[in-house]
């Protein structure tokens, strides 16, 4: 049964870059409150005219009939006010509430920005699989365009994120120690990173580390061999850890595609 019934005029629109872990996890809070939306996905650059044309810059950008939401978290939050009671993302107990939020803060600070270094470094010379990955349900016209821009973008892209062997080096360094805290959180054989419920921290930290673990139920999956050897190296040694193992159960349990929205 649906948490909610709007009419086709009301369903948001979640205007996102496919591939990005942000947007994964706006798009996975969406499915999991069962709230009617349609995804409109766009390569780089050309997501930045439709999200400045709502008054945003970066993607995910949430529009629903009365507001635009133009980040990950603030999605959440908003999601977590209109979800009935037994759909909330956020504990209604203080200190549980203090606990999750200090979480994804976290996992959205370090990890989400190490991720995305770690894993563009591994893949931007790539330009066939950059295609997959940046094109992936984009307007014709956009992907038409991709052998035109792609060369600007990875250079811009490189720059932006200063990604070289160094900084790639430490964003792989950051992912450790992350996994390491998360795993250190499962030690004592909990289901759930606070409380005894899923909630945004769980949320947050499987959407953000899917591109270190590559659970088969991502909807951008993609072939583990295809990536570099030594990046399929990487994957495999984060999947061994208890945190990489808990992303790929959240992924395998709770990332089902109740309602589509596309």
């Amino acid at each position: 049964m649906n948490h909610f019934s709007p009419t086709q005029e009301q369903k948001f629109r979640l205007i996102s870059i496919p591939i990005s872990h942000f947007c994964e996890k706006a798009r996975w809070a969406l499915t999991k409150l069962q709230v009617p939306y349609v995804e409109e996905p766009h390569m780089p650059p050309f997501h930045s005219f439709a999200t400045g044309r709502v008054g945003g810059k970066t993607t995910p950008v949430l529009v629903t009939k009365k507001e635009v939401f133009t980040d990950s978290t603030e999605i959440l939050k908003y999601l977590d006010k209109i979800a009935p009671a037994n759909a909330k993302l956020y504990p209604t107990d203080p200190e549980l509430r203090r606990q999750v939020e200090e979480l994804e803060n976290l996992f959205d600070e370090q990890l989400g920005p190490a991720i995305r270094l770690w894993g563009y470094f591994g893949v931007m010379n790539d330009q066939k699989l950059m295609r997959r990955n940046w094109c992936h349900n984009a307007p014709f016209v956009e992907q038409a365009l991709f052998p035109i821009v792609f060369p600007f973008m990875r250079k811009l892209a490189c720059q932006k994120l200063n990604i070289n062997p160094e900084s790639a080096a430490q964003a792989h360094e950051q992912i450790k120690s992350i996994f390491e805290k998360v795993s250190e959180l499962l030690a004592d054989g909990r289901n759930y990173l606070v409380g005894d419920k899923f909630s945004a921290a769980d949320l947050t930290f499987a959407a953000l580390a899917a591109g270190a673990v590559s659970p088969p139920e991502h909807p951008m999956k993609k072939p583990v061999e295809t990536l570099p050897t030594k990046m399929v190296s990487e994957i495999k040694q984060f999947q061994a850890t208890p945190a990489g193992a808990y992303v790929l159960r959240l992924y395998r349990e709770l990332r089902r595609e109740n309602y589509s929205g596309s």
